[in-house]
């Protein structure tokens, strides 16, 4: 009897050690779940320092430190027009200390040919800015609206020139996309490729070029100063500083909306909590006056999607250039 005594005190003991045990190791994985980030967090982007891409991603970083209680580390990686830097997104490890701010040439750069990568590579996390496209002419243009001008494309093929950024750049598919739900084809104007949207507008103010596609803040300067008018907005609404440019919908009819844009990212497969943990952080940093201050500052127009979103836009965007690359005869 003495015997059995011991035996099932025994018993008891052990069962209470391993069920204490288990406890302790539910409790420990529950406090290395709710430590992430436990060290430095590396943000890539995949443009040059002092570029707006780069600006939005520090101030963004900055107010994430805050938040997570870890430095961010933003690291440029530059090259392939690119590409470098979206793959090395892409390619990192998916543990959560590696994220990227992605611009639209993720939804542009398979379809030229440069790439494999598309935006299936990616966790998206949030979309945080998108600058629309418009159209400008010179201050003195005999063109008053966008149908005048689409108007003289149509009867005068190949003689009315353009330009705006690198030939199959963002500010060239977005025109092609408008001219053909204008029933315009993309290839009845001669697009000049240029270093950048600055290059494109001294030119158009100088009556080197009929019209530009840029954004609004890029030629903000030039409209203040009286040299170029702008014809229509890209966006579903008019531009806040510039109240009496109408937009696409309202110039054409058309819904057609589109610009460049940024979002952030982490390489495809990132464990759930651990996004979730950076799509709050994300949408707490773009809700913060710092931020907004800073956007309204730099003239970057404010669009936030969550991640669920996010993903459906680039998709859908990512559709749109395909087309507009091949009605261009660009695509691959």
């Amino acid at each position: 009897m003495l015997r059995q005594v011991i035996r099932d005190a025994k018993s008891l003991a052990r069962n209470v050690a391993l069920a204490s045990l288990a406890a302790l190791g539910l409790l420990g994985a529950g406090n290395a779940q709710a430590a992430f980030p436990e060290r430095p967090i590396t943000l890539i982007v995949p443009w040059a320092a002092g570029g707006g891409t780069d600006a939005v991603a520090r101030q963004i970083a900055n107010i994430m430190e805050r938040d997570l209680k870890q430095p961010v580390n933003v690291v440029n990686r530059t090259g392939g027009s690119g590409v470098v830097g979206h793959q090395a997104i892409a390619t990192a490890a998916p543990d959560g200390y590696t994220f990227g701010l992605i611009t639209l040439e993720i939804t542009l750069m398979h379809w030229a040919g440069l790439t494999d990568l598309t935006f299936e590579k990616f966790t998206p996390l949030g979309l945080v800015n998108q600058d629309f496209a418009a159209i400008h002419v010179k201050a003195d243009s005999p063109y008053k609206n966008v149908k005048e001008l689409f108007a003289h494309i149509k009867a005068n093929p190949n003689k009315v020139v353009a330009s705006g950024t690198g030939q199959g750049g963002s500010w060239h598919v977005a025109l092609a996309g408008l001219m053909q739900a204008d029933g315009v084809s993309p290839t009845s104007i001669r697009w000049v490729p240029s270093t950048g949207a600055a290059t494109a507008l001294t030119d158009l103010a100088a009556g080197g070029v009929d019209f530009v596609a840029c954004s609004m803040p890029e030629a903000e300067a030039l409209i203040k100063a009286g040299r170029i008018r702008s014809l229509a907005f890209f966006s579903p609404k008019r531009a806040p500083n510039f109240p009496d440019v109408p937009t696409t919908e309202e110039a054409t009819g058309h819904k057609f909306h589109k610009g460049v844009w940024r979002g952030f990212a982490a390489p495809k497969g990132l464990p759930p909590e651990i996004a979730k943990t950076y799509e709050a952080a994300i949408k707490k940093a773009w809700d913060s006056d710092e931020f907004k201050d800073f956007m309204t500052r730099r003239g970057f127009d404010m669009i936030y999607l969550d991640a669920a979103r996010y993903g459906e836009f680039m998709k859908a965007d990512d559709e749109d250039n395909g087309k507009a690359l091949k009605s261009l005869g660009l695509a691959k």
